[in-house]
């Protein structure tokens, strides 16, 4: 009799540390890695899939009924802390238990964002590259004192920006109409009256639905940076150049982009920091998350044999 599989969605995982592969393995299945190293297609999903399959360890493939519909699975475990790739009311359908790492990215993505803002502002990535042509310029930045930074979503990782940020005098806001505290010691504003009193942006939000283009650019005051680490369908492509274009935008930074791997036409700009998805990929971090992510699925997969 042939083992169960576990396909495995991402394309790095258990690079840092083998203790999430070997889980699995204990536990008697077969795993099957993604040939591609790379974001899976539906295709792709759908031809791995196959009888035998019958749990998934997820990155941010597009998991719709589609494909759900014509696997054997079980369960799948997303390897991190947002859940908008998956079709959750199909896979309910199906009879899919479906999980996620909530806590696991929070420390690193928090620590990686306040890493990036401190390098934008004070123009580091350009001074090392002129260094690195022997090149001897002194830039001027910005201090972080005094600055209002609008932190567009405030779940776990906003929360631990906030936390981060607040030892440097500066004036957090938050814009997340989900929320429902009160007592969260910073103002809720609407992105609407957040945009233009911001210095700096930083998205944090689950879902794909753009947040910032055009219009909303049209609302911030000159000389803003932005920064997401969250989903690259969150942001305009389009609308950004043409605010770097016009030096509205004073710097940003992009660690998601909707096409990945990618190539696309930010990587001619200076200003625009560019990371290939890699918030997580802390040791630390990514172990959790790996393991929180394999213990889940096999939680998930016995609950389905009871």
């Amino acid at each position: 009799m042939n083992k169960e599989k576990i396909l495995i969605g991402p394309s790095t995982f258990a690079e840092l540390d083998k203790s999430p592969q070997e889980l699995l393995i204990a536990n008697g299945y077969e795993i099957l890695d993604n040939p591609y190293k790379r974001k899976l297609t539906e295709i792709e999903l759908i031809n791995l899939l196959e009888d035998d399959v019958v749990g998934l360890l997820a990155g941010l493939e597009n998991l719709n009924y589609n494909v759900m519909s014509q696997s054997s699975l079980k369960a799948i475990s997303r390897i991190g802390s947002g859940l908008s790739n998956i079709d959750l009311d199909s896979a309910k359908t199906l009879g899919i238990e479906v999980t996620y790492t909530p806590n696991g990215p929070t420390i690193a993505v928090a620590e990686f964002t306040v890493g990036i803002l401190l390098s934008m502002i004070r123009m580091m990535p350009e001074m090392n590259q002129d260094l690195h042509l022997k090149e001897w310029n002194k830039r001027i930045g910005f201090q972080l004192e005094g600055k209002t930074i609008a932190i567009i979503g405030f779940g776990r990782i906003g929360r631990h920006v906030a936390s981060l940020l607040s030892s440097f005098k500066v004036k957090i806001i938050v814009v997340d109409p989900y929320l429902e505290e009160q007592n969260i010691n910073y103002q809720n504003f609407s992105l609407e009256k957040a945009l233009p009193i911001s210095d700096i942006i930083i998205i944090h939000s689950s879902g794909d639905k753009c947040i910032l283009s055009d219009d909303e650019f049209a609302m911030m005051k000159e000389g803003v940076f932005i920064l997401n680490p969250a989903r690259g369908g969150l942001l305009s492509e389009k609308a950004l150049i043409k605010a770097l274009d016009s030096k509205k935008i004073a710097g940003a930074w992009l660690d998601s982009f909707e096409i990945e791997p990618y190539s696309g036409p930010l990587v001619k700009y200076n200003n625009v920091i560019l990371t290939p998805h890699v918030g997580s990929y802390t040791l630390e971090g990514r172990v959790k998350m790996e393991t929180d992510a394999v213990n889940n699925l096999l939680k998930s997969i016995n609950n389905k044999r009871q």
